[in-house]
């Protein structure tokens, strides 16, 4: 059985730089932190006092007020981008076979705020359980799916992969096999999360997983530099259509570049610790490209995980010095994490959607944030620092790492017609 090709024909964002792709990718290009004090909650007794919030969001631009108190955030943010992707993708709702359109969807946490809104109100009342009856349909990691396809009636492949920071990259995996295998035309897939909360950040402060840089909270995202201590909570939302190359040419479609391979695989070593060597992560990446019949050196850029934590960073670079050989010289690394912070469960998606939109506009977004040179990094390495860098791409590769040893890699191709 051949398998067939899947490309992607449409993009939607909402993320702390940019609210739609267009503002998005001018965010990328131009460097800008999206991160600052953090305006949901009083900060006052947290360790970490700023994150990357999304900015200017007003729900009642996209749903009624009676819409509102029945969609946590995190489903808001999915519907608002998904909802970008397939106008960008100018499908015709009355034309496709909705039977052959589903909708897999990242998120690593879900409705962590509805949980915690449920959880506080309980605790301050009299121990009566009155709770709101729409707090489990607010919570669940997949409800954000289901609501996609209820407003468009989507009748294919419908579920949430929940693979903690690699889970909107795992989505985006199983679309490519379920549209490969010739059971679906078109698939709405990507990610969101919104837990910038106080549990949230109460968390990861408690996991001591937080940038502390309270004093310059623009610049508290700086992967691969020395001075880097820890990742800056970010939320938001990525959405891509992923349709067989065939449909989509049929239809006259546009088509922003192809994804041809997608890898997985285990740390197998600890809950939240990469594995120093980076032997996962370079696994991960081989089975990527084995599974797209790329040789390593044809890539030409990587979106890296790039979190701004101590040991991932410098675990990550070594794995793509293993693989990559003396090739890694010549290949563009970088990390929009510096500038958007850690979307967790949407990391996938939106760094996802930068790789495409690099290799579309021929521009790598820069590393920001970046000082003081890593002892522990390989100096031959472009990391693209502080500024954009030109660049010709035809293949762009975008790693995602999570909680549990999940690492998912996506590559993607550009296509000349």
């Amino acid at each position: 059985m051949s398998l067939k090709r899947v490309v992607v024909t449409g993009l939607g964002a909402l993320t702390p730089i940019g609210n739609n792709i267009e503002s998005y990718w001018e965010g990328l290009v131009n460097g800008k932190s999206g991160c600052a004090p953090i305006t949901y909650f009083d900060t006052e007794n947290f360790k970490t006092k700023f994150a990357c919030e999304v900015k200017d969001y007003n729900p009642t631009d996209f749903f009624d007020r009676k819409q509102v108190r029945k969609l946590d955030k995190f489903a808001q943010y999915a519907i608002v981008s998904s909802e970008e992707a397939i106008k960008d993708a100018a499908i015709d709702l009355e034309k496709v076979d909705k039977f052959r359109v589903g909708v897999i969807w990242g998120a690593g946490i879900g409705g962590l705020e509805t949980f915690q809104e449920e959880v506080i109100g309980y605790a301050n009342g009299n121990g009566t359980p009155r709770f709101n009856p729409f707090f489990i349909p607010k919570m669940i990691a997949d409800i954000a799916p289901g609501h996609i396809s209820i407003r468009n009636g989507f009748m294919g492949p419908n579920y949430t992969t929940v693979s903690a920071c690699a889970s909107s990259a795992n989505a985006m995996i199983d679309a490519l096999n379920y549209i490969r295998l010739g059971h679906c035309d078109i698939i709405v897939t990507g990610g969101s999360e919104a837990a910038v909360t106080i549990a949230g950040m109460g968390g990861f402060n408690a996991m001591h997983a937080l940038s502390t840089r309270n004093e310059s909270p623009e610049t508290a995202s700086r992967p691969f530099d020395a001075t880097r201590d820890g990742f800056v909570l970010g939320e938001g939302a990525g959405a891509l259509i992923l349709e067989e190359y065939e449909h989509a040419k049929a239809r006259g479609a546009k088509i922003y570049a192809e994804i041809v391979g997608g890898g997985m695989s285990s740390d197998a070593y600890h809950m939240t610790a990469p594995h120093p060597d980076g032997i996962g992560v370079e696994r991960v990446m081989l089975n990527c490209l084995r599974d797209a019949g790329v040789s390593p050196e044809e890539v030409d850029a990587i979106n890296t995980h790039g979190t701004s934590t101590p040991l991932g960073d410098v675990a990550e670079l070594k794995a793509i010095t293993k693989v990559f050989g003396e090739h890694a010289s010549n290949i563009n690394i970088n990390s929009t994490k510096s500038m958007t912070g850690h979307l967790l469960g949407a990391a996938g998606a939106i760094e996802a959607i930068a790789s495409i939109l690099a290799m579309k506009n021929s521009i790598v977004p820069p590393t920001i944030n970046h000082s003081t040179v890593d002892e522990n990094i390989d100096p031959s390495l472009n990391l693209t620092l502080n500024k954009s860098q030109k660049r010709d791409i035809t293949y762009a590769m975008s790693n995602t790492f999570g909680f549990g040893g999940h690492n998912a890699c996506v590559l993607f191709k550009k296509l000349d017609e």
